[in-house]
């Protein structure tokens, strides 16, 4: 199973590349697009404009997946990705689970196969470079989010 989510990051200053607003956030800067396992390790990773739809650039996670996993069977995703995602994942053999918190509930309801990207999206505010963006190009931030990653993996291993 992998969980596949969006956050949106503001912009640090005299960044000028690749960013865009986020309309539903409000946001200005750019988002961070994760694909991730039960455990809340990334399978896909992928930054992009604030303006980008999380549908269209969740595409761009699909092929990652499919070069990096085989074995993934279940897409669980929220409302966003629904639609063109979901067509393009059909064609990839995986289901896709689209979950929505009730709307009778307020503020953050943690949701059966979601939380883990969820986690994994708090476990960024424990760097400082990743709390804002604050590099120049998707690919530096894209490396960021990668070492935050390795930096979490070394730290589950036993001493």
């Amino acid at each position: 199973m992998a969980a596949v989510d969006s956050q949106s990051v503001k912009k640090g200053s005299l960044i000028s590349l690749v960013t865009g607003v986020d309309g539903a956030k409000l946001v200005n800067g750019r988002k961070r697009h994760v694909a991730v396992d039960t455990l809340g390790l990334p399978l896909a990773l992928l930054v992009s404009s604030a303006q980008v739809q999380d549908g269209q650039a969740g595409i761009e996670l699909l092929w990652q997946l499919e070069q990096a996993s085989d074995q993934v069977q279940l897409i669980r995703a929220d409302h966003a990705y629904s639609g063109y995602f979901k067509d393009c994942a059909d064609l990839s053999n995986w289901q896709v689970a689209i979950s929505q918190r009730p709307e009778t509930q307020k503020g953050f309801v943690p949701q059966k196969g979601r939380w883990q990207v969820e986690r994994s999206f708090a476990w960024f505010h424990f760097f400082r470079r990743l709390s804002k963006d604050y590099e120049k190009t998707t690919r530096s931030s894209l490396c960021f989010m990668q070492v935050a990653f390795i930096h979490i993996i070394l730290a589950r291993l036993p001493s």
